[in-house]
């Protein structure tokens, strides 16, 4: 099961591989220094740690998704809620709210994300 976290860096380079995978390492590579200012041997080391967390895979020289981006953060928000709100999405909605106000906008669109979720 993947780990459901990435650093900053580790999000701007996966934000560069989901952009534009699949991808050829070797292009990866340019696209990283031409992006990120990284030298090959960084590249390699940050991409070999997100296939064995099982985000993306490097096999034959092409680099490919194994979880997109909507899923991976959908992963990352169930996991953020489970650790510090017991599951709970009222208890984090209590804890957001309580010191910033819900915009009409915002509470709108959230009314409309329960709405499509009603079994």
């Amino acid at each position: 099961m993947p780990e459901y976290k990435l650093g900053e860096i580790e999000a701007r380079f996966a934000d560069l591989i989901w952009s534009n995978a699949p991808i050829a390492s070797g292009e990866l590579v340019k696209l990283a220094q031409q992006e990120l200012g990284w030298k090959k041997s960084t590249t390699y080391t940050v991409l070999r740690r997100l296939c064995e967390r099982g985000i993306f895979s490097n096999e034959d020289g092409a680099v490919r998704v194994q979880i997109d981006r909507e899923d991976f953060y959908a992963a990352h928000s169930e996991e953020l809620l489970q650790e510090s709100f017991g599951g709970s999405l009222p208890a984090f909605l209590a804890a957001f709210t309580r010191r910033k106000k819900l915009t009409e906008a915002e509470i709108a669109a959230i009314e409309a994300l329960i709405g499509q979720n009603r079994g």
